[in-house]
């Protein structure tokens, strides 16, 4: 038996050796590594006990002491439930603890955060809010990643109640600070302003509600939502509660019918569902249209065919212009909300943060470079003022 299992083996590790993705991941990513050092009984004593009593006994007297004296205000929980992964889906916690690694390392290269991916084996809301509120006292953040709408709403929600360190979902916010950037910047490229723009938003999970509410919120002048089954609006039913909150806060016309229908004429197209979309939809939008086609790894829109109708076109493929890419938000948010001491992280401050991701492109502004590079080492630090300027100018710091 054991030589079949060798055999088996040497198989498996043969079938991964060729391929780059499987050698940068073997492994893992992430490891502990201490910033003291155990070269003498003194160190010994110091590090642990007796000389971690007094550090302890004082942190239980004045818990504020905390900040200073451990490393948890500067470590973010990244968890998730693998219920919505990238676009595998609900692939499990074992299947998404690659990504929650992945993620750390962003935290750490763009944000000097440390970071520790949580991935948990349930998809109950009462068992996942409960479960990060009683490991809290370890983190300074929480960033919650890959979970399922309409449960990343609820989750989110309470835990922002029942915390006073930062929580955001990334998957919900991160995509839409970097989405309000771009789209600042390419209103601006084509000489209009937020609020001139007919927005169309196809799709309602958790990166389409929060696209929405950022981008009223920022004061984009007119915008429609559709899910799978057309537009959005009054006469629909069977909505859930999030999707009842965009009938009554969009489509202010109360237009039926389909996505493709709400095209015509419309300044932006902005895909977070997945699928495609005909050309002669594209075709039929405004002068100077801006087609935002985020699915990945296929964009709704065919990027070729939406440049021979738009203006600006974005993906967020690496491999094309104009990416939109949530690593231009989370490190810095996270990095902002606590430097600051930032018990939450609240409308205003992600307004900021987008505010400052796009006054990274400043004069460089052209139609294909609306937003900064993934890679470009300035992002990070803007927003991580902006935020937490923002913080404490809003006096929701400790």
């Amino acid at each position: 038996m054991s030589g079949i299992r060798g055999a088996q083996d040497e198989e498996q590790t043969d079938r991964f050796a060729d391929d780059p993705a499987f050698a940068v991941h073997e492994g893992g990513k992430l490891r502990v590594t201490p910033t003291r050092t155990i070269e003498s009984i003194a160190d010994l004593s110091l590090t642990y006990t007796p000389g971690v009593a007094r550090v302890s006994s004082a942190i239980a007297a004045e818990p504020a002491l905390a900040r200073r004296f451990t490393w948890a205000p500067r470590v973010v929980a990244v968890v998730s439930d693998g219920t919505a992964v990238l676009g595998l889906g609900d692939i499990g916690p074992a299947a998404a603890l690659p990504v929650m690694e992945g993620k750390a390392c962003l935290f750490s290269d763009f944000a000097g955060l440390d970071a520790v991916p949580i991935v948990l084996a349930t998809t109950d809301v009462d068992e996942i809010v409960e479960t990060v509120v009683a490991m809290a006292p370890s983190f300074g953040g929480v960033n919650l990643e890959d979970i399922s709408a309409p449960r990343c709403f609820e989750i989110e929600a309470r835990l922002r109640e029942r915390l006073s360190i930062p929580v955001m979902h990334d998957d919900q916010h991160g995509t839409a600070i970097v989405v309000l950037a771009a789209l600042r910047n390419a209103a601006r490229v084509t000489g209009r302003t937020l609020g001139d723009l007919r927005v169309v938003v196809s799709g309602a999970g958790a990166a389409g509600v929060a696209c929405t509410k950022i981008l009223l919120e920022a004061g984009v002048g007119d915008l429609a939502v559709a899910d799978s089954r057309g537009l959005l609006h009054p006469g629909r039913g069977d909505l859930t509660a999030s999707k009842q909150w965009l009938v009554e806060n969009t489509n202010r016309e109360g237009h039926a019918g389909t996505m493709a229908d709400a095209l015509a004429g419309a300044d932006v197209y902005l895909g977070l569902s997945g699928g495609s979309v005909p050309e002669s939809a594209i075709a039929a939008m405004a002068e100077n249209a801006i087609v935002f086609s985020l699915a990945n790894p296929i964009p709704e829109v065919d990027p070729q065919m939406a440049a021979r109708h738009a203006a600006v076109v974005a993906t967020g493929r690496s491999d094309l212009p104009n990416q939109i890419n949530n690593v231009l938000a989370f490190p810095g948010v996270f990095r902002g909300a606590i430097d600051a001491g930032a018990t939450s992280i609240t409308e205003e401050m992600k307004l900021a943060a987008a505010e400052a991701i796009a006054g990274v492109v400043g004069d460089d502004l052209r139609p294909d470079y609306i937003v900064p590079s993934p890679l470009d080492r300035r992002v990070a630090a803007a927003v991580a003022d902006a935020v937490a300027a923002c913080a404490r100018e809003q006096h929701v710091t400790v």
